[in-house]
């Protein structure tokens, strides 16, 4: 199951199906965090509570987001250098996609830094490409991961990475051997 935390306004704006008490979380990734953006086109931004990596997405039509997110999600994790297998695995737990109230003040930050850059970053372009937007801000170094790796993309790197070793499959996802 994938936990989304989302904002009061995103949920006042979409109704999503709602985690109840004793659901929990089961992808690698962990919980997500969301908040809408009431831009032209109006948008969604997650960010990742472990590794902080920002995803966006078409906020429309807002009843079907919890059905788009784990999709979103693998299209930028396909972007960065991230195996198949591990997105696989991680689209396999989220098929029942909850939305949950945020806890963790600290991601919320990191969203609205997020949010800030991604205006400058956008230069008021109609369509921006939010793939290549959300690989921009994956960059951003951020506080939080000041002591380990510093920026999102680099974080998930290390988490893939250490994720593989542990499996004992390389980077690229093969068996080693193989």
């Amino acid at each position: 199951m994938l936990i989304v935390r989302a904002t009061k306004k995103l949920l006042d704006h979409t109704h999503p199906p709602r985690a109840v008490e004793g659901d929990h979380d089961s992808t690698l990734l962990g919980p997500w965090y969301a908040t809408a953006l009431f831009w032209r086109p109006r948008l969604a931004l997650l960010v990742n509570e472990r590794t902080l990596l920002p995803v966006l997405l078409p906020l429309a039509p807002a009843r079907s987001l919890p059905a788009r997110v784990p999709d979103e999600i693998a299209t930028v994790l396909d972007a960065h250098p991230v195996p198949r297998a591990f997105i696989a695995d991680e689209l396999r737990h989220m098929q029942d996609c909850r939305f949950a109230t945020t806890a963790n003040r600290s991601v919320v930050g990191i969203m609205n830094e997020f949010t800030k850059l991604a205006e400058i970053y956008t230069d008021d372009s109609a369509h921006p490409n939010l793939v290549t937007l959300s690989l921009r801000l994956a960059t951003t170094p951020c506080s939080p991961l000041y002591a380990t790796n510093v920026s999102p993309d680099r974080e998930l790197a290390a988490l893939v990475g250490s994720t593989a070793a542990g499996s004992g499959k390389g980077v690229d996802g093969m068996q080693h051997g193989e």
